[in-house]
């Protein structure tokens, strides 16, 4: 029997099954917009037909990385900005597990930018979630890699210098086929967008606005919102990477001007995921490497003794 019988095992799922027992209550700060990621991972994971058995989350280190503590699932709770990495190798090793990996504006885009780029570059099957609250929170307030120009901080006493980052056009720019931005103030579309990022296959990436009322004043709680999909004064085509892109910069611009705008910005379901690629070509076997741990009759292979050497 596999040692991963859960997993596609079909029967009812209820979101109350994500809450854990040992630590169910969140100690984010009140108003923290933390727990509308929580929320909607609760109320998408049923949506998608996963248990926690069948479910890996891997966190890195702030506000966010205690994600995995309130979340009833299989966790990994890894160093600032690596996050990633090991949710790679997770998903490599186990295809069949649901890999979501988790982390802060610093974590993601600043510690662990060069993480980001390339899961995004090499279309690796996960959905990745960055709180962006445009602070680093857990360490009482400083810039972070999405803080806007200007704003003053811990840091930055006289303000930023430097103009924020753009999420959104740099994982478009990578290389991720699902690209989209919600907001913790907007929970059914927060629901709605981890679903469908749970669901794609390849690298999902969601740029998750979430207010910091204790160390971030200026980012209030971005509202008034704007649902790019449901308004009439936006009309672009999320499977053309020109047009997303065009649409992803707008947003990013405005996002400081005081208009948030959220929703799907680009998605491509044609494209293979690494894992699928590897496969394609035989350089991974098509049964998980993670059952040879369970399997005493496997023979395992040396990576050094499946190389050749000419001398």
């Amino acid at each position: 029997m596999s040692a991963f019988s859960a997993i596609d095992e079909e029967r009812e799922i209820d979101r109350d099954e994500f809450t854990p027992g040992i630590e169910p209550q969140p100690t984010w700060c009140p108003g923290c917009g933390d727990f509308g990621v929580l929320k909607a991972l609760k109320q998408a994971m049923p949506e998608v037909g996963r248990t926690p058995d069948e479910t890996l989350l891997v966190t890195g280190i702030g506000c966010s990385g205690k994600l995995n503590s309130y979340f009833e699932s299989y966790g990994f709770h890894t160093i600032h900005g690596r996050s990633l990495p090991v949710a790679r190798a997770a998903k490599l090793a186990n295809p069949g597990l649901e890999v979501i990996a988790a982390g802060g504006d610093g974590d993601g885009y600043g510690i662990g930018g060069n993480h980001f780029i390339h899961t995004a570059r090499e279309n690796h099957d996960m959905t990745y979630i960055v709180f962006n609250n445009e602070i680093f929170g857990l360490t009482k307030g400083q810039t972070s890699p999405t803080s806007p120009k200007g704003h003053k901080s811990k840091t930055q006493p006289h303000g930023s210098a430097k103009q924020p980052i753009r999420p959104l056009s740099q994982s478009l720019t990578a290389g991720a086929s699902y690209v989209a931005r919600t907001a913790a103030v907007n929970p059914n579309q927060a629901k709605e967008i981890i679903a469908e990022a749970i669901e794609h296959d390849g690298f999902a990436h969601i740029d998750f606005l979430t207010q910091c009322p204790t160390w971030n004043k200026d980012a209030k709680q971005y509202v008034p919102y704007v649902d790019v999909q449901q308004s009439d004064d936006y009309d672009f085509d999320v499977t053309d990477r020109e047009e997303a892109g065009k649409m992803m910069y707008e947003v990013e611009s405005k996002l400081h001007e005081g208009e948030v705008l959220t929703g799907r910005f680009y998605r491509d379901d044609d494209r293979m995921s690494y894992g699928e690629e590897k496969r394609a070509v035989g350089e991974m076997p098509d049964d998980p490497l993670a059952e040879r741990y369970f399997d005493e009759d496997a023979e395992w292979e040396r990576s050094a003794d499946l190389m050749h050497y000419h001398r």
